[in-house]
């Protein structure tokens, strides 16, 4: 990950295989049988645990510490020495906490840098920038987009698969004898030869109905989706429908991204989907600047490149995907 900008840094062996794991889960090529060694690994001994714990901190750090980015070297240094108190403090503490604090790094990765234990168990996974079609069960189709997870379920002889997360397209066929059922952040979405959307975003979920209709049933609520129209639910509430414009929602089926008066800040998120690494943007008078744009999603670098040259943003690129946005 970063041990070719940190060589000075005198990096212990631990450490290196710390990050190492970090490069590997990172890649996007990680599977659940790395989640269940990296556990052991970590499970050997605290210092293993808080080596681990320390490099994804350091990640963390891309996206919380932006003040310590400005200044050349500033985050390294500090992130070391933080890092070098903090080892020896877990490892005081024993075993039990410097396991658990890495196995939090698993389940809930920090910035989504790579996927959670949950994703990695998945039956079906996309890595950073790929789609994928599947057939799920008779006379229904899916196209995965970037970064999604979805785990193929049985309940009472009609199909249902858990969207993990992430986002796909399900195209259900007419003929089927039974609804078809998505599982997605504690809510269900139910179609007969319905075209529709769904997407995950932490514990929320927005779904769009394309062709005829779907229902969503949400904590105790419960509506129907006619074409055209979305809804997004979580937090115990499901908000209101709206219209939309399929074209710009779906474009992301056909290699496109589309931005209209989209903040950059939500637009370098967006961008972020669809690559390995990170994009932090550390310039916050920038944030809220609207976009227009249409963009290649097997192309996110080159969309970075036309911010960069739009908006007068500088780019500096450090190993590991990072790239950061002054």
């Amino acid at each position: 990950m970063l041990e070719s900008d940190r060589k000075g840094n005198n990096l212990t062996s631990l450490e290196r295989e710390a990050h190492s794991w970090i490069r590997r889960l990172a890649s996007g090529e990680a599977s659940a049988a790395d989640a269940v060694a990296l556990q052991r690994w970590c499970d050997q001994s605290p210092r293993h645990a808080a080596a681990f714990s320390e490099a994804s901190q350091f990640w963390q750090a891309f996206g919380t510490a932006g003040e310590c980015l400005r200044h050349e070297g500033s985050l390294r240094q500090r992130t070391r020495r933080d890092g070098r108190a903090l080892i020896g403090r877990r490892a005081a503490l024993g075993g039990a906490l410097a396991a658990s604090v890495a196995a939090a790094a698993i389940v809930r990765p920090p910035l989504g840098l790579w996927p959670s234990f949950a994703e990695l168990r998945a039956d079906y996974r996309t890595a950073p920038g790929e789609q994928r079609h599947i057939a799920v069960a008779d006379g229904v189709q899916v196209q995965m987009n970037t970064r999604t997870s979805i785990s193929a379920q049985h309940e009472g002889g009609s199909a249902t698969v858990g969207l993990i997360a992430g986002e796909a397209s399900f195209t259900v066929s007419e003929r089927a004898a039974r609804p078809f059922n998505v599982v997605a952040a504690d809510g269900r979405i139910s179609a007969f030869g319905a075209h529709f959307e769904v997407r995950v975003t932490g514990a929320a979920a927005c779904v769009t109905c394309f062709a005829n209709d779907v229902r969503v049933r949400y904590s105790g609520q419960d509506l129907v989706l006619q074409a055209r129209q979305q809804v997004t639910y979580g937090s115990d509430k499901i908000g209101s429908v709206v219209t939309v414009d399929p074209a710009v929602v779906a474009a992301w089926q056909k290699g496109l991204i589309i931005f209209t008066m989209t903040p950059l800040a939500d637009v370098v998120e967006e961008l972020n989907r669809y690559r390995s690494g990170r994009v932090v943007l550390l310039n916050s008078e920038l944030a809220h600047i609207p976009v227009n744009g249409r963009f290649r999603v097997d192309q996110p670098d080159e969309a970075l490149a036309q911010i960069e040259r739009a908006f007068g943003v500088h780019r500096r690129n450090l190993p590991g995907g990072l790239v950061l946005l002054t």
